[in-house]
């Protein structure tokens, strides 16, 4: 069965949003989440997705909103997020990919850490003015097992360390 990977920029902080936007311009960043999202399903909140304002191109996108009224074009939405989750491994069993990605936001990623086999964060070297936080990533749960440090690149606001945590075994 597929994996349940949560991936996220995060600043030293903890900020990962501000006014339904990112809190800082990563191109570098950018590119690596497409790297590793590209052709695996992605599953996101309903701010994360009007922040967006379309599906992700290469990626099967579910939206997870309470309103039943909610309607995203080239996306399948559900009401319940357990549900949402079952559809994204059901999807990224068929395609033959090895991970169902919650892209976003705050509010999804604290419902679904706990549930997480890995986390993909970019740890960006700032602190960012911003509401939405990523949950506390508790180091007696979870392993660092990959961490590359990249410089920022000339359009990006900060170096950054691309991180790979595994839940550690119970």
């Amino acid at each position: 069965m597929s994996e349940l990977v949560l991936i996220a920029a995060v600043a030293r902080n903890g900020v990962i949003g501000r006014d339904n936007d990112l809190p800082f311009r990563l191109p570098t960043d950018l590119k690596h989440f497409k790297a590793l999202t590209l052709g695996h399903p992605v599953l996101m909140g309903r701010a994360t997705f009007e922040s967006i304002g379309r599906p992700l191109p290469g990626r099967p996108s579910i939206v997870v909103s309470g309103d039943p009224e909610f309607h995203a074009e080239g996306c399948e939405v559900y009401q319940d997020l357990d549900t949402a989750i079952d559809r994204g491994k059901m999807l990224a069993d068929g395609l033959g990919k090895s991970a169902l990605f919650i892209i976003g936001g705050g509010q999804i990623y604290a419902q679904t850490i706990d549930e997480a086999d890995r986390l993909e964060i970019t740890h960006v070297a700032l602190d960012a003015d911003g509401a939405t936080r990523f949950p506390t990533i508790d180091p007696s749960r979870w392993a660092k097992t990959v961490e590359e440090n990249v410089p920022a690149g000339p359009k990006d606001e900060a170096d950054m360390v691309f991180t790979t945590y595994r839940r550690k075994e119970a």
